[in-house]
């Protein structure tokens, strides 16, 4: 291994066009850790808010844009247990996953799913840590509940869509398209909701509400995601991209014995992370192994053109998960 390593860098806070190819000193294992020689990096919208000054990473963390990855494990640092040189991994990172080597705790690293190749498995750890930790372990969803999930195009849709359904969830989505609803209602939807043309409010009424709704949008659809729920149902937030500053009538959560909460996955202790790593391995890769599961991939771009994979991103055109080959 050299010294040096190629990466990308956030040169300033700004659009996409602030992605610079970089030379970076390569990471070394501290305690606890491994280095994995990426062989890709999963694009999420956590990086483009780092990259526009949003997102600061923490303290400790690389401020190499990049929250996971799958490579080949090439170090093993000290008191780092269950992996050895050459195990090929997916893993959920920090930071630093635009690069051709990144350091990650061990604990957070998961082996390639029987079946998958690398590229595949780079999909895999932001969505599925953030999808079954906020669906399954804050939310609660049970089989045969109605869950309803926004975005249901996006990464984070697509893995909630087809997890809820392998469990034995009614699922419902939304999508901004035929095309993308239709992709999504194959992967496992009773009805991908176009929101250009209908309202998700009605339609869920219209089945007896949800039971469980995953949303990323806030703003607005806070008080119509609240009118969406059946009573005792509920509501789980992760991301904001329409704001998270909006008034509600929270008198409704008490006469309805609703439930708000939610979480945001990175600045959560490497102990938390490891925890969802090993319900993963137990609950989740045996449904990817077994096909039931698979990553959707939308769109592959070098690691040089990583501004282009973020255009690609922020578009909102993408189904599924895009990638960068390092």
């Amino acid at each position: 291994m050299t010294e040096m390593m190629r990466a990308v860098e956030i040169s300033q806070p700004g659009g996409p066009e602030v992605l610079t190819l970089c030379e970076r000193p390569r990471p070394v294992a501290a305690a606890g850790q491994v280095v994995i020689r990426v062989a890709y990096a999963g694009v999420n919208r956590p990086d483009a808010l780092q990259r526009a000054g949003l997102y600061a990473p923490p303290p400790t963390a690389s401020d190499l844009p990049g929250l996971e990855a799958a490579g080949t494990v090439v170090e093993v640092g000290p008191g780092a247990t269950g992996l050895s040189v050459g195990d090929e991994v997916c893993a959920l990172l920090p930071g630093g996953g635009y690069a051709e080597y990144v350091a990650t705790p061990a604990a957070h690293c998961l082996p390639v799913p029987a079946g998958l190749s690398l590229r595949e498995a780079a999909c895999l750890p932001e969505t599925m840590y953030t999808v079954w930790s906020n669906v399954f372990m804050r939310g609660g969803l049970q089989p045969g509940e109605r869950f309803l999930v926004h975005g249901g195009s996006s990464g984070i849709g697509t893995t909630a869509v087809q997890l809820a359904h392998a469990m034995g969830a009614r699922v419902f989505a939304t999508a901004g398209g035929a095309d993308k609803c239709a992709a999504v209602e194959a992967l496992g939807a009773e009805r991908c909701i176009n929101y250009r043309q209908d309202d998700f409010v009605a339609v869920m009424r219209g089945v007896g509400g949800a039971n469980l709704i995953l949303d990323m949008v806030g703003g607005d659809y806070i008080e119509r995601n609240l009118k969406s729920l059946t009573d005792d149902g509920r509501l789980v937030q992760i991301a904001f991209l329409q704001g998270p500053k909006v008034e509600v009538n929270w008198a409704q959560l008490m006469m309805r014995r609703l439930t708000f909460t939610g979480s945001t996955l990175r600045p959560q202790s490497d102990v938390a992370k490891a925890a969802i790593a090993a319900q993963l391995r137990e609950q989740v890769w045996p449904l990817i192994a077994a096909g039931r599961v698979r990553p959707v991939m939308d769109q592959e771009f070098p690691l040089a053109q990583a501004s282009a994979a973020h255009a690609r991103m922020e578009s909102s055109q993408h189904i599924g998960k895009i990638v960068l080959k390092v």
